[in-house]
Formats: C-alpha cells, structure tokens, sequence
C-alpha cells in the first residue's frame, strides 16, 4: 500500500484539531475544583450530590464538592467542600442542597450571614436545610390540602 504524504498530514491536523477542542471544552466548562479553604456541612440527606458538585453564592460558582462521607454515630451525611479563598463567607451562613429543575444536577447553595466572624480553613457551616425530594414536597402539599384546621 503505497499512502500519500497529504493523506498522513491530513490525519496528524485532524488529531491536534481533536486535542485542542477537547482542551478547550475542559476549560469552558468548568470542571476544575476551586482550590481554596475547606469547610464542612452536614446534612440528614444529600439527595444524588456527587463529589465534584458546585458550591454557589447566587448561582456563581464558589467552590467544589470535594468529599462525602457518612458519620458513624449519628448517621449525617459530611459534605467536605472547597471554597475560593477570595471569598470570605460569614460564619452563619446557611448550606442548603438546590436542584438544577426537576432532574438537573444537585449543588450546594450557600446564603451568606451578617456576622463579622468569618469561616476559616477546616470550620463546620452550622445551618444546613436538607435537599427535599419531590415525594418530599408532593407529601407536603397533600397533607395540607387535606388537613381542613382539625389539629387547632
């Protein structure tokens, strides 16, 4: 088989042109983990979070999902996470676990507090709200649909 010299250059542009798109998807997508202090939360469920989720003030990125793990006495979820250290967080701010709609990705949303302390490397988020599945909400609605003020 005798190949052409056009053929085999041809193959080599098509390869770089593969490499720096995939290059460049990485980059615009955002998947690198914010490198900056870490914090803890913890949550009675953390409804398909994964390691590597966002961490969000107002829908801006903030931080990374860095570890999960199950705590052996009283069964909370620990959700490690990595926020940028240009962004000082108070110390009593609120965690809670957000849904992108219906069956989009979960992340964790941080309301930011008023106290003037602020959180450090290794502290604990003391207010969490736990994600509420949609079983969670339809159950909600109904019992109060159906509770006509018997329980005043």
């Amino acid at each position: 088989m005798n190949k052409k010299p056009v053929e085999t250059i041809m193959g080599i542009v098509v390869v770089v042109v593969a490499a720096l798109f995939l290059f460049f998807a990485y980059k615009v997508s955002d998947l690198q983990v914010v490198k900056g202090y870490t914090v803890t939360a913890k949550f009675l469920k953390v409804g398909g979070l994964n390691v590597g989720s966002d961490v969000r003030i107002n829908g801006i990125k903030v931080g990374t999902v860095i570890s999960q793990k199950l705590d052996p006495e009283n069964f909370d979820a620990e959700v490690k996470m990595s926020l940028s250290s240009d962004i000082p967080l108070p110390a009593d701010s609120v965690a809670m676990i957000m849904s992108d709609g219906l069956i989009g990705d979960k992340f964790i949303k941080i309301e930011p507090g008023k106290a003037s302390e602020y959180l450090k490397d290794g502290d604990i988020i003391a207010k969490t709200k736990d994600f509420k599945t949609i079983e969670d909400m339809v159950g909600e609605i109904i019992f109060m649909v159906t509770d006509n003020g018997e329980n005043k």
